[in-house]
């Protein structure tokens, strides 16, 4: 029996209840060795990340493969402007002579959206157990003091300053963690690294998220990041450097015939003036 678009949605968090049920026993294990909700919060973002790792790397190459292939597709978008069958002919036996799937990036994030949900979840069905927890400034004597419940007194409540941290996070993890192959895909970068924490940051004032949701993007944020840069250090190479290479070494090859041109020019010269060790060795040969 077919459920309606409405009664899915109803029935969508009753299949991520085991993910739920998991990640509060998994959190609850974890605060038994912390002894502190935040910390282990921090903990999970962090085993998260790891058990993902290579999930992530796979993606990360998959990303690069498919903007190596960008200017080629670009070619074949030119060539076969007018006929799309054979565009998407020659599109798909590029990249499969390539061994790039554009595709298989998307496979890491599709496995993490249910634990993304499942947490908020977990988070706001059980903000009374969090509601009884703090973590560094957060119910402290600076929290409680704070003017317009800027700062969260537990974390259940919202924090503002956790959300601001967050929202910076966002704006470095767009902007800075993803490698670029052209100006315009640049371009794009620094648009939606303005756009997306913006969004952010109007969504997690809206409704008011408990900092404990907000801590563990953060951590999470914060573990991306760490991984996309070692990732780039490691597996990406600037590809306008083999270009500028290349133009300094045609330069150079242009160059050198005009110096040695240059350098027979004076050595032509020299024989026809002397210099003086020649003119020397004449007049000793000539007192001879």
């Amino acid at each position: 029996m077919d459920l309606s678009p409405s009664l899915a949605l109803f029935a969508f968090p009753n299949l991520l209840a085991p993910i739920v049920n998991a990640l509060h026993a998994f959190l609850d294990a974890i605060y038994g060795v912390l002894h502190n909700y935040g910390w282990s919060l921090i903990a999970l973002a962090l085993i998260v990340k790891a058990v993902f790792w290579p999930l992530n790397t796979f993606q990360f190459k998959s990303l690069l493969k498919t903007q190596e292939l960008a200017p080629k597709v670009k070619a074949l978008q030119a060539r076969y402007k007018n006929d799309r069958e054979k565009l998407n002919e020659e599109t798909m036996k590029l990249y499969k002579e390539s061994g790039a799937n554009p595709l298989a990036g998307c496979l890491p994030l599709l496995l993490q959206i249910p634990i993304l949900i499942s947490l908020y979840q977990a988070v706001t069905s059980d903000r009374a157990l969090f509601s009884q927890s703090t973590w560094l400034w957060i119910g402290s004597s600076l929290s409680k003091a704070a003017p317009n419940h800027v700062l969260a007194t537990n974390l259940g409540d919202p924090d503002y300053a956790l959300l601001a941290l967050y929202v910076i996070s966002m704006y470095f993890q767009v902007r800075f963690s993803s490698p670029a192959m052209d100006e315009q895909q640049a371009q794009q970068q620094r648009i939606m690294s303005f756009i997306s924490p913006a969004m952010i940051g109007y969504l997690g004032f809206r409704y008011h998220w408990p900092s404990a949701l907000v801590l563990y993007w953060l951590a999470f944020n914060i573990f991306t990041m760490a991984q996309q840069f070692y990732l780039i250090n490691k597996y990406h190479r600037n590809p306008l450097a083999p270009a500028a290479n290349g133009t300094a070494l045609a330069k150079a090859a242009t160059a050198a015939p005009a110096l040695n041109g240059a350098a027979a020019q004076d050595a032509k010269k020299a024989n026809q003036n002397g210099t003086p060790s020649a003119r020397g060795g004449r007049k000793r040969r000539s007192r001879r």
